[in-house]
């Protein structure tokens, strides 16, 4: 391994482990094992070992389980769809390691179980800074008005039909928390992906262009340059957008989501979808909007959701996502059963556009491949890349890198490091390593 390493850069350890043993057997635990996965189907490794069985005579081929000689269960034990018993496991995710202030938390998406670009919506991830609500829809008003009235002639209250009635879209959109992959700029290598980058999810999302609703207003866009969204949970989040990202029409005002109304923790009954832009400002239980002539510089504009420059300083209003990518499978926390042929698989997104192309290197980004995009390929949704790896049972560094459509690359986290420093919280977009050693296991690792 010290070969490849020292070609491949300084490879940071972790010194310290983000959850307690007993924390990371129960996350282990939790995970799908590789065997119900796709990885090996085509290994050359296994193929003795399949004509070998089929020769003996498997039992669970040759005898007929008890369900297919018995009836099924009624369409009404199961009313609204749950996963099957045998997938419990794959869980939204609380941190251990990050504190609890009232109803303020996060749950982390389970990517290294997903497939596809589409998160479930029980599996979306939370972040709440008041805890969740469940609002009774036919109490629920949204507010239009201006911070002058000469930015605004109509001034108008909605209820949730009303909105329901006007002209809707429906999108597929990523939302990532600006926090994702936080805590490994302080260089705390957390286990699995499902916490390294598990703030982050897909879905489509169905609502009402803000557009709209500000000329149904009578809005001065000359004059009306921001407006102020407002949550109505406990915490009344509040966050300013610039008038030009809701002139562009893709700002909406969101009641679906999946083809289903939202659920509660993602902001039912209303929830502001913002593309490309960190999730804080989706707000959701939205309950608001203002427009106004100039930033509003709200507490989590001010205090929050900024970014530490090596010089001191604080950078505000960085909402946009950068490239990113991750390989979700194998990674962290995983382990390869056996030498021969691996997908490698991942997900990829920019919140400047669509995924150009992803490349991915299994030695630590010495060498690297263009990996297969799956379509479809989405504006500031996630793409998923696969590529073909065959592994020879020595140590690996996997690595994915992505390019959107305006030619941005992905950086190491030494780039990242150079502009940035190392005190930052938020947008850390840097390349993720995954190394694998003799044994198969799999481990997060930081490569600079």
């Amino acid at each position: 391994m010290g070969n490849l390493l020292e070609q491949a850069g300084r490879l940071r350890p972790a010194p310290e482990n983000f959850l307690s043993d007993e924390q990371v057997k129960a996350v282990a635990s939790g995970r799908r094992d590789f065997l119900r996965k796709s990885f090996l189907a085509a290994s050359a490794a296994l193929a003795a070992p399949v004509v070998a069985r089929a020769t003996e005579g498997d039992p669970n081929i040759l005898t007929n389980p008890a369900w297919t000689t018995s009836l099924g269960q009624p369409v009404a034990a199961r009313p609204y769809g749950t996963p099957s018993q045998f997938e419990s496991q794959l869980l939204r995710r609380e941190s251990p390691g990050l504190a609890r202030v009232g109803g303020a938390s996060v749950s982390f998406c389970p990517l290294q179980g997903l497939f596809g670009i589409i998160t479930p919506s029980g599996l979306h991830f939370e972040r709440h800074h008041q805890g969740w609500v469940d609002i009774d829809p036919s109490k629920h008003r949204f507010m239009v008005n201006g911070s002058d009235d000469s930015l605004i002639k109509r001034p108008k209250v909605y209820t949730l039909d009303e909105l329901m009635r006007m002209p809707s879209v429906s999108r597929i959109h990523f939302v990532e928390c600006g926090a994702n992959s936080g805590v490994e700029w302080a260089n705390v290598a957390v286990p699995t992906v499902q916490y390294t980058h598990g703030m982050v999810s897909c879905s489509e999302f169905t609502g009402v262009p803000l557009k709209h609703l500000l000329d149904d207003c009578g809005v001065d866009y000359k004059k009306a340059r921001y407006v102020l969204a407002e949550g109505a949970d406990g915490s009344s989040m509040t966050r300013t957008i610039p008038m030009e990202m809701v002139e562009s029409g893709e700002v909406f005002v969101a009641y679906g989501q999946n083809g289903e109304m939202l659920r509660p923790e993602n902001g039912y009954p209303l929830r502001l979808v913002v593309p490309g832009v960190q999730g804080v400002s989706w707000v959701k239980w939205l309950r608001r909007i203002e427009v106004g002539d100039k930033p509003y510089a709200t507490k989590d504009e001010a205090v929050h959701y900024i970014d530490l420059m090596p010089d001191g300083q604080h950078r505000q209003y960085t909402s946009i996502h950068e490239a990113k990518s991750v390989i979700t499978t194998p990674s962290g926390g995983q382990t390869l059963l056996d030498k021969g042929f691996y997908n490698i698989s991942g997900i990829a997104w920019s919140g400047r556009g669509r995924i150009k192309r992803v490349d991915v290197s299994f030695d630590g980004g010495i060498n690297w491949q263009t990996a297969r995009l799956e379509g479809p390929i989405q504006n500031k949704a996630l793409t998923r890349f696969n590529a073909p790896w065959v592994w020879d049972g020595k140590p690996a560094l996997l690595q994915s890198r992505a390019i959107d459509e305006t030619g941005y690359v992905q950086p190491s986290y030494g780039q990242l490091r150079a502009v940035r420093g190392s005190k930052s919280i938020y947008h850390n977009n840097a390349i993720q390593s995954w190394k694998v050693v003799e044994s198969g296991e799999i481990s997060n690792v930081q490569v600079l």
